[in-house]
């Protein structure tokens, strides 16, 4: 899944989209307008010629959260606040319907990291809190709003950033957590997720030396194959964030990252902001398939998981007009939460 820079749709990405590409990630910086972002993502669907996921990010607040004319939607802290499950997901519905009014299919929300470390440059103002099990319910609303307003929901960061203090985009945070620990609180959030029917789960660029010492749980088989498939029992797709993340990118180059990523249990993997490292990436997952490396059976599951999604991507027509975006009744839901705040 790529991202790329410019309002325009590149013509070596509709080529990887004509290929077989899993989807496009979308920016800020690829649309002027509204109106832009609409033409952009049927530019992208008829480049595919078949579903594709086109995910964007729209937690709600202002860190990852989309500008006028969208709704300027509460935070997921302040939902957490809150704490009315109805209300997260009637906002959660209203942020599926602007979203498929311009063309996108996929949220890379709910966030389910909970709040532990106040001072999380990760969590802050993006987090439902700290309890568990309120995360869990307000997740679970917020995934139940996207999918009844037509958007696949995407479950991260699994699996938790705990009590760590990095930002991953910088460099690799540690959590120490144990097993016990991660059950009883950090996995609470995504198991509920998971039983749901959560469609995508996110990883988390996070070293768990208490569990894998070796390797970021993205890129981890015991993390992603034995605790999220085997334990936790989840079926659907397991996205990579970016692998261009200080992370991942200040310890592995972006063939190798990819592949073990692959082999660790990951379905799709996102490279969103180094255009350069996309080429490598590919023909290293090419080189390793042709050396056998991947198991051949996890490879057609994987592959169907992926066909399934992005059909669900498509289930709902005909898409809600464009002037749905800020409209007075999504500005005084909006606003009547916050006065409920206050």
């Amino acid at each position: 899944m790529l991202g790329f820079d410019g309002n325009s749709l590149p013509g070596e990405l509709a080529e990887y989209l004509a290929r077989g590409l899993a989807g496009v990630v979308l920016y800020q910086r690829n649309f002027t307008s509204a109106e832009r972002l609409q033409k952009l993502t049927a530019e992208i669907r008829e480049a595919a010629g078949r579903p594709v996921m086109i995910g964007i990010d729209q937690e709600g607040g202002t860190r990852f959260a989309l500008r006028e004319p969208f709704t300027s939607w509460p935070s997921a802290a302040e939902l957490g606040q809150l704490g009315d499950v109805e209300s997260v997901e009637e906002v959660a519905r209203a942020i599926a319907t602007e979203l498929r009014a311009v063309g996108c299919n996929l949220n890379f929300a709910p966030m389910l990291d909970l709040h532990v470390n106040l001072e999380s440059p990760v969590t802050k103002d993006r987090s439902f809190g700290s309890n568990p099990n309120l995360v869990a319910r307000l997740g679970a609303a917020f995934d139940r709003g996207l999918r009844s307003g037509g958007v696949l929901s995407c479950a991260k960061h699994f699996p938790g950033h705990g009590d760590a203090a990095v930002d991953p985009h910088l460099d690799l945070p540690v959590f120490s957590g144990t097993m016990e620990r991660l059950e009883s609180a950090e996995l609470v959030p995504f198991a509920a997720a998971v039983a749901a029917g959560v469609s995508l789960v996110m990883t988390a660029h996070i070293l768990l030396p208490q569990i894998d010492r070796e390797n970021p749980a993205s890129l981890s088989r015991v993390i992603l194959d034995g605790v999220l498939r085997r334990r936790l029992g989840f079926g659907g797709v397991i996205l990579a964030d970016d692998l261009g993340m200080g992370a991942i990118a200040k310890r592995y180059a972006p063939g190798e990252a990819t592949v073990q990523t692959l082999l660790a249990g990951t379905d799709v993997t996102m490279l969103s902001h180094d255009w350069s490292a996309v080429a490598p990436a590919i023909a290293a997952v090419r080189t390793a398939k042709q050396e056998g490396r991947f198991d051949d059976d996890e490879w057609h599951t994987s592959l169907n998981r992926i066909e399934h999604v992005c059909a669900q991507t498509e289930a709902l027509s005909p898409k809600p007009s464009i002037d749905i975006l800020g409209c007075t009744e999504y500005q005084q839901l909006a606003e009547g939460i916050r006065a409920r705040l206050r």
